[in-house]
């Protein structure tokens, strides 16, 4: 943590030092003319904070990417800088300071807009580096057990799991007879005979939590027990068929890393939610903007399929066991670099069951967006690109 913080200063803190400081002695002490003293002290400031970031940023932090574009930093650094000495000539001249107190008020004044000028084009800056990465990596599938996991976290499910499990066999015959198929049905502390009923359905795993913990906690049990070359998680409505879990299958297996359902997709056919659960769906996708950088248009479509070995390795970092645990994965997927495909979807949104509370949900929903974002920063995810290479036992 102290290396950290060391780091941190070394990036933020000092530049901005010699900035203040070098301004101050050129315009107070030498008598400069005020934007050649505050263009001259930004330049400074700048190399010294792109040096600094090139040797003690994050590296494993999407949000410190821009130092691999030096192009867009000299472009962006240059635009900020005349921002901020414009900014700074007319708010020294506005309030007719003449001390150096006021100097630093007005500095204070223009190195915040400078920062949010940057802000915004770095932002634009990563998601365009990260969109560049949404195309199939064609790596070959690791070695697995069986062709393709279905994990099914469900809560007091016992009316129907058994058919939904049931389904997904019949449905999908021909992944299990070309490769294998296997249903890992996670019972996220029902306390009722949900298990049982999976068990009698046939899922070939069934993992009983021993209290509710949430969705993203469920899921992430299946996911670490999942033995597929492909992995992918849906809901135990089975809201998304068995062909679309097949579309999925064969989408990772095309040379995708993540494949997502995305409802909002041209060739989507979806009947849509109205009211509340509509407006709670939009705060979604907007809030989800403080932890991705190029959220996709659907962050919480109930359909997400994985390559096996990224599945495992994506959601053994993971720690959100409730409504955001599809955020954090993203936010996961975008630090290891990983390719994302989208597919088009059928739903009955209007029909489909649901048990996110609008105002409830979003609440928490914020909460552990905070807490990705300080657990991104103090490194609980820096070893997140490191997939791990599946292996099925032996000496």
């Amino acid at each position: 943590m102290p290396r950290r913080l060391l780091a941190f200063a070394a990036v933020s803190v000092l530049p901005t030092a010699i900035d203040v400081g070098l301004l101050v002695a050129l315009r107070e002490g030498l008598g400069w003319p005020l934007l050649v003293a505050d263009l001259v002290a930004i330049a400074v400031a700048s190399t010294v904070s792109y040096g600094a970031h090139r040797v003690a940023t994050f590296r494993s932090n999407p949000y410190f990417r821009w130092v691999r574009h030096p192009s867009a930093f000299v472009l962006l650094a240059s635009v900020a800088a005349v921002v901020d000495a414009l900014v700074l000539r007319a708010t020294f001249t506005a309030f007719g300071y003449t001390t150096v107190a006021g100097l630093l008020a007005a500095k204070a004044i223009s190195l915040t807009v400078a920062a949010a000028v940057r802000a915004i084009g770095y932002r634009w800056v990563l998601g365009e580096a990260i969109r560049e990465l949404h195309t199939p990596s064609l790596r070959p599938l690791e070695d697995g057990t069986c062709r393709l996991t279905v994990v099914i976290p469900a809560y007091r499910e016992p009316d129907r799991i058994g058919t939904t499990v049931r389904r997904i066999h019949d449905e999908l015959a021909d992944v299990a007879a070309d490769g294998g198929l296997e249903v890992v049905v996670v019972d996220d502390g029902s306390g009722d005979d949900t298990a049982a009923i999976a068990l009698e359905a046939g899922a070939e795993q069934v993992i009983v939590q021993p209290q509710n913990r949430g969705k993203g906690a469920a899921v992430r049990a299946g996911m670490l027990a999942s033995r597929g070359r492909v992995a992918l998680f849906t809901d135990a409505d089975l809201a998304y068929d068995p062909p679309q879990l097949r579309r999925a299958l064969e989408a990772v297996e095309a040379g995708w890393d993540v494949v997502i359902g995305n409802r909002r997709h041209v060739d989507s056919a979806v009947s849509r939610a109205t009211g509340l659960r509509a407006f709670g769906s939009r705060v979604v996708n907007r809030l989800s903007a403080a932890v991705l950088l190029a959220a996709p248009r659907d962050t919480q479509c109930g359909l997400k399929a994985f390559r096996g070995d990224v599945a495992r390795s994506l959601f053994a970092h993971a720690r959100i066991d409730g409504f955001a645990f599809d955020i954090e994965i993203l936010h996961l997927v975008e630090r290891a670099e990983l390719s994302l495909g989208e597919i088009p979807v059928q739903l009955d949104e209007a029909g489909a069951s649901s048990t996110v509370r609008v105002g409830h949900d979003v609440v928490r929903l914020a909460l552990d967006l905070a807490r990705v974002r300080r657990w991104s920063s103090v490194g609980a995810y820096d070893d997140v690109g490191v997939v791990p290479t599946f292996t099925t036992g032996g000496p």
